[in-house]
């Protein structure tokens, strides 16, 4: 379920921004072809009404409505199991992408004993 909100978020974004890229247009029918008859048809009809099809949570609030999404519309987009639509104005979700913070600085030991200038001098 997540490649096809995946592959849902990427056609929105070639049709509303990238429209005009070469080899776009060819991208666009593939996608078409990877969604469901029923899921394309109601993406279909937002997008026809000028709304985006796809909105991403964002801290467990509609990116697009701004009305809070119920933790458990949540917990199974996490797990995967299933598509969500907002209750509200009926986009699809999706999570944001993971960002990979840059790695911790390394801790260090701090030894329990004599520090170290005064070990090597003993």
């Amino acid at each position: 379920m997540k490649k096809l909100i995946g592959n849902l978020s990427e056609l929105q974004t070639l049709e509303r921004v990238e429209k005009k890229r070469p080899g776009a247009n060819k991208r666009i029918v593939e996608l078409r072809a990877l969604i469901p008859a029923p899921i394309l048809t109601h993406y279909d009809r937002l997008m026809a009404r000028g709304k985006k099809g796809v909105a991403t949570i964002k801290g467990q609030v509609c990116g697009e409505c701004h009305v809070q999404v119920p933790r458990n519309t949540i917990l199974i987009l996490m797990s995967g199991e299933d598509i969500q639509i907002c209750g509200n104005c009926g986009r699809y979700l999706c999570l944001p992408e993971p960002v990979n913070p840059a790695a911790p600085p390394a801790k260090t030991k701090k030894s329990r004993g004599k520090p170290a200038a005064l070990a090597a001098v003993a």
